[in-house]
């Protein structure tokens, strides 16, 4: 299989493309998607990993432990062990305990994120079938319907109505028509009509789709590596890290003057020299990085018992300044599951006509795994016990035979089927 480009398979006809990339309408064969799989990796943009050294460099890049640091081995450089382990201790506490909280975060964070599965609809073996997001390959066939959002770069085979929202991505609001037509070469990638992008997502129609590229190589994969994983400095960070480098420059300072001054005073060398650095430990607040530490460790466990969780525990002086916050409840404060109750007449009272039709303009295919295709909503109608008695009558579903279906208007709130 050729390594094909969005750009240069949005210019292309259907066909040429499914055989730059060894693909069918029917799909690959299950054993090449897993050839394939180990060639070009899994379909993710990020994989998530925690390092002891990583969390523990994180912890040590601080201007004030430094001047800790210094100072610890002034002390014991000049005879004095005491000072110097009494600030070692006062160290590896406020270190240890940073390090400590943030590796926990972090783990449990990568369970988090592993715990998440968002599964789609692809053609294999001819057959269809579900199967997670990061197991898509290039030259997967991938249905789309109203509500999904699109697993990986696609190459648009079928297309019925169709329009993405790709605000994502261009930050445009108003929808982005899509069909099957190829474009002209050299259309830039807000024009690639005949393509969808991941991470975007399905407003209106269904549509059919060849996978041209996953995980980083997609678009919006190459946005994400461009912004890196370098977290910037909050403004707890920055306030501290100024008043380090402020102590720094002030014992920096003072050390050098009385030095100076001590020695145009004709005082001994050594005296002047221990003198200078006594004065320069005794500014130096040994505390500040330990009560700091211990202050966001006791703030990240009283949130940890409401269940939420704190990466980073410079971040909780921040959250302490929120006052107005704004978050994503689906399928993060929810389950983010729909379940489908009963149906209901314009008096309240159970109808199950109106079901019975929902089924029957049911986008979603029933297999022995349960429903496969269609939005949240038509899976959630066949997974109801009624669903499976209507089934079973003579006068249910089994009973019609469906001859076609346009895709849900959204303007006009409705689908129609045409059934025997």
């Amino acid at each position: 299989m050729s390594v094909v480009d969005l750009a240069g398979a949005a210019s292309q006809s259907v066909e040429q493309v499914l055989t730059e990339l060894g693909s069918t309408p029917s799909g690959l064969a299950a054993s090449e998607s897993v050839a394939r799989r180990r060639e070009y990796g899994s379909n993710v943009l990020v994989e998530h990993r925690v390092t002891v050294v990583g969390v523990l460099i994180r912890q040590l890049r601080n201007p004030l432990l430094i001047l800790l640091a210094g100072a610890a081995a002034v002390s014991g450089g000049t005879g004095d062990p005491t000072d110097a382990i009494i600030i070692g201790l006062i160290l590896a506490l406020s270190i240890g305990l940073g390090f400590t909280n943030e590796y926990r975060s972090e783990l449990a964070a990568i369970a988090l994120h592993s715990s998440i599965r968002r599964r789609t609809v692809v053609r294999r073996d001819g057959a269809r079938s579900e199967v997670d997001v990061s197991d898509l390959v290039p030259g997967d066939i991938v249905e789309l319907s109203v509500g999904a959002i699109v697993p990986a770069d696609l190459r648009l085979i079928e297309a019925v109505r169709l329009e993405c929202d790709e605000a994502v991505l261009t930050g445009e609001s108003a929808t982005a028509a899509k069909s099957i037509a190829p474009v002209a070469t050299g259309s830039p990638g807000a024009d690639l009509s005949s393509c969808a992008f991941m991470g975007t997502v399905v407003h209106q129609g269904t549509a059919t789709g060849v996978v041209v590229a996953t995980g980083a190589r997609t678009a919006f994969g190459k946005i994400a590596a461009g912004l890196g994983e370098r977290t910037t400095s909050t403004a707890f960070q920055v306030g501290l890290r100024d008043f380090s480098r402020l102590l720094v420059a002030v014992a920096g300072s003072l050390t050098i003057s009385i030095f100076v001054i001590n020695i145009v005073l004709s005082r001994p060398l050594l005296e002047a020299l221990l003198f200078s650095l006594a004065i320069a430990i005794g500014i130096t607040p040994q505390l500040l990085p330990a009560i700091v530490s211990v202050s966001l460790a006791t703030g990240s466990r009283h949130l940890a018992r409401h269940k939420v969780l704190v990466k980073r525990l410079v971040t909780i002086e921040d959250l302490g300044n929120i006052e107005l916050l704004f978050t994503d409840k689906t399928g993060t404060l929810t389950e983010g599951t729909i379940t489908f109750d009963r149906a209901l007449d314009g008096t309240g009272a159970d109808a199950p006509a109106p079901f019975l039709l929902g089924l029957l303009c049911n986008e979603a295919t029933m297999t022995a795994d349960g429903p496969v295709g269609g939005n949240a909503l038509d899976q959630a109608m066949y997974r109801t016990p009624q669903a499976a008695t209507l089934l079973a009558r003579a006068d249910g579903p089994s009973a019609y035979h469906r001859l076609g279906a346009l895709p849900f208007d959204h303007d006009r709130q409705l689908t129609r089927s045409a059934c025997s």
